[in-house]
């Protein structure tokens, strides 16, 4: 008889590492969270204490980044996981346990204010970092759009776009780049949302998932925060959050200007994040996340409601039937 179950060879090298080199006795592990890439973590247990260890296989996860950037973090007063020890080799980093509560799960009306306030808090905090990320480049932002058009509008929606469509694109997608590449740079963590950010007894939040930092647009992390692809507010909330980092921010940025900015890096961040939700379905295997698409897909759709140059990417999008009132929408997953 066949047995489909394979041995989790990756999960007793880690428990090796724990008890030979760590140290580790009469010790429980479980499962912790998964990632949207290879990385695994567990929740080590001993006594009452806790900790996570982190499984990145070192041929398909560069460790270098997490490592550098969480101390980078820790250095700027914001917490992030601790790493108390680093097997370089097999790819087992040992970290201080930030709880198991996401933002996400703990947001509600009466909540809201003071998580985002913390966040925003944090997040001035880590904007004044600058040391040795790379940059947020055109190449990248172009790559990160480019995942729209290929991923969800060819990919998951099967649509051949005529020449015209192909241009409008074209000139939505250099009006976004345009309007990233000429904002203030600062440190980007690049997905400070609410499944990133953890609730924390002290030092509020716990900032995860850090690894894929660059130097920046001023708006992302506060787009990426308050126009979440997992949650959504009223317009109200989001702008007097707005204007609670600039208050207490010391960008000396007018208000029109940066609301501006960060409505359209929002289009572009929500442009990508379909079409990576698109890819974990096709590519990886991982068909919850085009739950989030329409929810994304509103927030374009309401962006260019508000401005005259996207005009021309609301009547594509309406040739295309992807506003949010319109029955595709429902069927999209």
């Amino acid at each position: 008889m066949h047995n489909d179950t394979q041995p989790d060879v990756r999960l007793e090298q880690l428990k090796n590492w724990l008890t030979n080199e760590l140290k580790f006795d009469d010790y429980k592990i479980e499962p912790a969270s998964a990632d949207a890439s290879f990385r695994r973590y567990f929740r080590i247990t001993q006594n009452t204490k806790t900790w996570i260890a982190m499984d990145a296989p070192p041929d398909k996860e560069d460790c270098e980044p997490f490592n550098h950037i969480a101390k980078m973090i820790e250095a700027a007063g914001v917490q992030a996981p601790h790493i108390y020890n680093w097997n370089k080799e097999d790819g087992f980093i040992l970290l201080s346990d930030l709880g198991s509560k996401q933002y996400l799960s703990i947001l509600s009306e009466q909540t809201a204010d003071q998580l985002y306030k913390d966040a925003i808090d944090a997040l001035i905090k880590m904007q004044t970092l600058n040391d040795h990320i790379p940059p947020y480049d055109q190449t990248l932002l172009e790559f990160e759009l480019s995942l729209f058009t290929d991923w969800f509008l060819e990919k998951h929606l099967n649509l051949n776009l005529d020449n015209d469509k192909k241009d409008t694109l074209k000139n939505i997608y250099n009006l976004l780049i345009n309007n990233a590449l000429e904002q203030p740079k600062v440190f980007v963590h690049r997905d400070y949302h609410s499944r990133n950010l953890m609730l924390t007894d002290t030092d509020n939040p716990g900032v995860i998932d850090f690894q894929d930092a660059v130097f920046g647009p001023i708006t992302y992390d506060l787009v990426s925060l308050l126009k979440d692809c997992y949650i959504a507010w009223p317009r109200e909330n989001i702008e007097s959050w707005i204007q609670y980092y600039l208050e207490t921010s010391s960008n000396n940025i007018d208000r029109n200007t940066f609301i501006k900015w960060f409505d359209l890096m929002g289009v572009q961040r929500h442009l990508k994040a379909i079409g990576i939700f698109s890819r974990l379905n096709h590519r990886d295997n991982k068909p919850g996340y085009l739950n989030d698409i329409p929810r994304s897909l509103t927030y374009v759709f309401d962006t260019c409601q508000r401005y005259e140059e996207l005009k021309p990417f609301s009547i594509l999008l309406n040739e295309l039937k992807l506003q949010p009132d319109h029955e595709i929408m429902e069927h999209i997953q």
